[in-house]
């Protein structure tokens, strides 16, 4: 039988780099497209079984190439996503116009299966354009493709993350971290390989299920998660309770950074809890559960922030 070919947008990201490596293992085509072949080209050529990955450059509202693309996908997966805006990289564009425009293309040429990843925790964060511009793209998949998967997934995690790592960072450098609205903000974090096993699922196995909340087997609040990884790297830091008006301050000029570590809309979405709503399934409902947990996998990795590096001895005796 021929083998199905799965498009990816998206596919230089955390959750793509691990997709390709896990459907080119069971011998799927793969076309990846990216924006820059030159910077991401080799990446995700090292990810792959040889000879089932094709990589594209394409500009991902360059229409007439997208849809030439389309047409010999079997299968089509939106990974595309970012968290915060910068030029015509908003929300706007490309969570809802972008989402839009490669259903409606999915449906015109009818291919098998469109598999969307959107976000957990979003439905009440009305004052969060992030989370407004998610529900528009959700609403959209799901007008132009009748049979849309759409995966709602916690904090995903591993050690080419920008969550774990940037975290621990900072933690390694500042003495002190600051905390909003408590640290009490819950989440259930996944890891990508958990996820990527479900997409492969998703795409051999026929679902009745359109929408999937998507977690781990914990959960935590975000202080927890930040307690977990400075126990990993071996630290004491200080926490420090920030009023939301000055996180508003801090984060307006965090903005102006190329790679802000915090921006105003995300201090908003950091109010609501990352997860399950109950308005739908979880993976654990549709018999995916999720069995790996973030200290353990953390610490696979945490090496790079501790004083020693991988060589380092646990210590006992460190009370945080």
């Amino acid at each position: 039988m021929k083998p199905k070919n799965c498009l990816i947008f998206g596919a230089s990201g955390q959750i793509g780099r691990n997709l390709i490596r896990k459907l080119t293992e069971k011998n799927l085509k793969v076309t990846a497209v990216t924006r820059n072949l030159h910077q991401k080209g080799y990446i995700l050529k090292t990810q792959a079984n040889p000879g089932y990955l094709d990589i594209v450059e394409c500009n991902i509202f360059d229409i007439n190439k997208i849809e030439q693309l389309i047409k010999k996908a079997d299968v089509c997966i939106n990974l595309v996503g970012i968290l915060f805006e910068k030029g015509p990289n908003n929300f706007t564009n490309i969570h809802e116009k972008f989402p839009s425009m490669i259903s409606s293309l999915c449906n015109k040429h009818k291919i098998d299966k469109f598999i969307h990843l959107s976000a957990l925790g979003i439905e009440n964060a009305k004052n969060s354009k992030y989370a407004i511009s998610k529900l528009n793209g959700e609403i959209a998949v799901g007008q132009n493709f009748k049979d849309t998967i759409i995966l709602k997934p916690s904090i995903i995690y591993s050690v080419d993350d920008n969550f774990t790592t940037m975290l621990m960072g900072l933690l390694n450098l500042s003495p002190i971290f600051p905390l909003y609205y408590g640290g009490k903000t819950k989440f259930m974090p996944l890891h990508c390989i958990d996820i990527c096993n479900l997409i492969l699922d998703l795409i051999e196995k026929e679902t009745n299920d359109r929408i999937i909340e998507c977690v781990g087997p914990e959960e935590l609040t975000f202080k927890e998660i930040i307690e977990k990884l400075l126990k990993l790297i071996e630290k004491k830091r200080l926490f420090l309770p920030i009023p939301i008006f000055i996180a508003n301050v801090m984060a307006t000029f965090f903005q102006l950074l190329p790679k802000p570590l915090i921006t105003r809309d995300q201090i908003k979405l950091l109010f609501y809890d990352n997860i399950p709503t109950g308005r739908y399934k979880t993976n654990f409902d549709i018999g995916k559960s999720f069995e790996l947990k973030f200290e353990n996998e953390v610490e696979k990795y945490c090496y790079m922030w501790k004083e020693t590096g991988e060589y380092a001895k646990k210590n006992p005796d460190l009370k945080l």
